[in-house]
């Protein structure tokens, strides 16, 4: 009985050492992040790639942008960032649509936010095609335009890439970021350590925990 009483104490200090252990500034493997099993190719030279994987519905992304979009710029002569818009369902894809042709037509800094705010701030239903074409007029994009790179194959191609991504990088849930290839972490993993704070503490926690896995690398 007493040897029993010891290997539970002594299981305890265990978890309560790694407890201790996980913080964002020195994340713990399984606890603030995961490391792939395979790690993938990235076409970002000598910086670091960082992909955020993201759903313009979600409210969780739409609050960690702020403090992402900050970081980012920051971050901007070490890192390549890329975001990943995701489609768990068919009805996401004239989301992720949006996103590639405000990518491909140089648009994203000026409406990117505004697509986020549209839906979060203003309650706009941007899920369909015929009010995404409407919006994205109202804030100064050439219809036509638009239409053609909307429905183009370049823009195909990319949703099309985007499933595969999803599967490589395991994703279930946004936002998830994803570090050189090799390490993904998010918000809700972070924040399992730190209940009862705000959300905004968790995101800037997260962005602590991207810091040192990029400082990490391998």
């Amino acid at each position: 009985m007493r040897l029993l009483q010891q290997l539970i104490i002594a299981a305890s200090f265990s978890l309560i050492g790694l407890s201790a252990a996980a913080t964002p500034a020195e994340p713990v493997e399984g606890v603030e992040y995961n490391r792939l099993k395979q790690i993938q190719p990235t076409d970002s030279g000598k910086k670091i790639e960082v992909l955020e994987f993201f759903w313009y519905n979600c409210p969780h992304c739409f609050a960690f942008e702020p403090q992402l979009a900050e970081w980012v710029k920051k971050r901007g002569d070490t890192i390549v960032f890329k975001r990943v818009p995701v489609g768990f369902r068919e009805s996401f894809v004239p989301q992720q649509k949006l996103y590639y042709t405000l990518e491909a037509m140089g648009k994203l800094d000026t409406v990117h936010r505004a697509v986020f705010d549209a839906i979060h701030v203003g309650r706009v239903r941007l899920d369909k095609e015929d009010a995404i074409i409407d919006f994205v007029e109202k804030q100064g994009v050439d219809r036509k335009k638009f239409l053609e790179v909307f429905n183009s194959f370049g823009v195909q191609s990319k949703v099309a890439r985007v499933a595969q991504l999803q599967a490589l990088y395991n994703i279930e849930s946004v936002p998830t970021i994803a570090i050189d290839g090799r390490y993904v972490t998010a918000p809700s993993m972070v924040g399992a350590n730190l209940r009862g704070q705000s959300e905004h503490a968790m995101h800037a926690a997260t962005l602590q925990v991207m810091d040192a896995l990029i400082a990490r690398k391998k």
